[in-house]
């Protein structure tokens, strides 16, 4: 009895031994993986118009290089960092030949900042302004993996390299759904510059930025560095479908697509009973449009009975329209059993009426970005936005009676008011 005690006793020793060894894999195995450190790429105008000396009393050059030296100092030591420079090379009038110039002058990678300051202090000014290679470049240099990709691009002129369209370029890097951001900084612009580099950013979901001052594109370069190393979401890339049944099935996120111009795109969200659904859609005109255009997001049954549409109209302007819905599924009563509710299947159709004039190209589609919430839905019956205004048919009706009150009274007063005059 005493053997078989020891016997059994022993055997728990070693089965907590080797329990307490593999715990540690095993936890060692749930923790999250490491993300993977953002990638930045700064692009800069090293052409012939960069000697103008018109930025604090020095060429735009050498407001470049200071900007450089202070932004490379401040980089956050989690952010791969490279340079790449346009028109530093090639000073003849060959158009062909000042058309590929652009290269990477530091790789994409750890920084070395004394390197990368050494390289820099190298360049001068020197020939062509090929933005749309360069923007194909620099999309090459930060290829590969999930981490968050931003192209900042500094430059002082429109590109002199006509016909590779640097906003079509940048269409295209966008339509690829890599989520690569390019944010455009120009250097004293003139209108044609500022259009140009303001459509190189909307197409990708970036931003456009005049430039005047030295202090001016280091603040600026250095928030876009920031920004990289620490982004609020990355956007998911999907692909709405023709028709509901064939749409992706979406969770809470925010999501990118792109649509024709006229297009409607499906897609599919879940909804248990007691919960809410939140959704919202933005496209990005980043092309030339016709006046008179609009977006429409609506929620409707796999039967195609709608529910609940927002819709929204421009006219005009170039620039961001959007939308939005919310849709509370009212909670089941306490039924028998444990059975565990049904999710309903909400049908979500993103919908534009943009039309473009002959000259403008219609692909690329439109970048298209939306947002899906599903949250826990109003708690009382009358917070529901199925019925209207909820609670606020309560005050529409206290203002109702207030109004007929105010009247009764002013009626009466108005009479007292001709009786006395009558009488005086």
């Amino acid at each position: 009895m005493i053997t078989r005690k020891r016997l059994a006793t022993g055997a728990c020793a070693l089965l907590a031994a080797l329990t307490a060894a593999l715990l540690p894999t095993s936890a060692a195995a749930d923790e999250p993986v490491a993300k993977e450190s953002p990638k930045v790429e700064l692009v800069l105008d090293v052409s012939g118009s960069m000697r103008a000396k018109d930025i604090d009393g020095k060429s735009r050059m050498s407001a470049a290089k200071q900007a450089f030296n202070e932004v490379l100092d401040a980089v956050p030591e989690e952010v791969q960092l490279g340079i790449r420079t346009l028109g530093a090379d090639y000073p003849g009038p060959d158009r062909k030949q000042g058309c590929k110039d652009t290269r990477q002058l530091y790789p994409v990678g750890p920084l070395d900042r004394t390197e990368a300051k050494t390289a820099v202090a190298t360049l001068a000014p020197t020939g062509w302004t090929p933005i749309g290679p360069a923007l194909l470049g620099a999309a090459e240099d930060l290829e590969g993996g999930d981490a968050t990709r931003r192209i900042v691009l500094i430059t002082d002129g429109e590109d002199t390299c006509a016909p590779l369209d640097p906003c079509q370029v940048a269409r295209e890097i966008a339509a690829k759904g890599i989520h690569l951001v390019i944010d455009t900084l120009g250097l004293v612009p003139d209108a044609k510059t500022r259009q140009q580099l303001t459509c190189i950013a909307e197409a990708t979901g970036g931003t456009y930025t005049s430039v005047h001052r030295t202090d001016e594109l280091s603040r600026r370069v250095k928030q876009l560095v920031d920004r990289a190393a620490d982004p609020v979401v990355t956007p998911v890339g999907t692909k709405g479908a023709a028709r509901c049944v064939d749409a992706p099935q979406l969770k809470a996120g925010l999501y990118t697509d792109r649509e024709t111009f006229g297009e409607h795109r499906w897609y599919r969200v879940d909804l248990l009973p007691g919960q809410e659904l939140r959704a919202s859609v933005s496209v990005s005109a980043d092309r030339a449009v016709n006046n008179d255009y609009g977006v429409l997001l609506r929620a409707v049954t796999l039967h195609g009975r709608e529910i609940v549409r927002g819709s929204e109209a421009g006219d005009g302007r170039t620039d961001v329209i959007s939308t939005g819905l919310r849709y509370p599924k009212p909670d089941l009563d306490d039924g028998p059993g444990d059975a565990k509710p049904a999710a309903e299947t909400v049908c979500l159709q993103v919908s534009n009426s943009f039309s473009a004039p002959p000259s403008v190209k219609t692909t690329p589609g439109m970048p298209i970005e939306l947002t899906v919430d599903v949250v826990d839905g109003p708690s009382a019956a009358s917070d529901v936005a199925a019925f209207g205004l909820g609670r606020g048919w309560w005050l529409l009706g206290g203002l109702v009676l207030a109004g007929f009150l105010a009247g009764l009274l002013w009626g009466w007063v108005s009479r007292w008011r001709v009786a006395v005059w009558r009488t005086n």
